[in-house]
């Protein structure tokens, strides 16, 4: 099973990169705990442990491929997900891409919109609003 979703964020694609990849930026804008890092090859965590998986392949601020799972997947191999991060005028168009899923994934759909591209938008639009 595979899904692709886009979202835009009011944010550079930059900030939204730097976020990803790092444990304090990405609890942040997610508003639960990670372990995370900008370095190819280095395994992260998400959710409080709910999501885990292995940077694959980084071009800082324009694409993250990540191996992925949660502590749903049985013995299926890992999923794929590809961030791709398009800035137009400020804000941030993310195209996710999420690949390799297991036959009853469709419940990622869902979980994408509500536990990151919602907390991201308000995350973002708050960190960046003009006083």
């Amino acid at each position: 099973m595979e899904f692709t979703l886009t979202t835009t964020i009011q944010a550079p694609a930059k900030e939204i990169y730097l976020a990803w990849l790092s444990s304090e930026g990405h609890t942040n804008m997610t508003g639960a705990e990670a372990e995370s890092s900008d370095q190819p090859g280095d395994l992260f965590t998400a959710w409080d442990g709910y999501i885990e998986g292995k940077n694959i392949l980084l071009e800082p601020y324009r694409r993250i491929v990540q191996s992925w799972r949660t502590s749903e997947f049985e013995e299926a191999a890992d999923s794929q997900l590809e961030v791709l991060l398009q800035e137009e005028e400020g804000n941030t168009i993310l195209t996710l891409i999420h690949t390799r899923l297991p036959a009853d994934g469709e419940q990622y759909i869902k979980g994408w919109q509500d536990f990151y591209f919602e907390p991201m938008k308000t995350y973002f639009a708050q960190k960046n609003k003009v006083s």
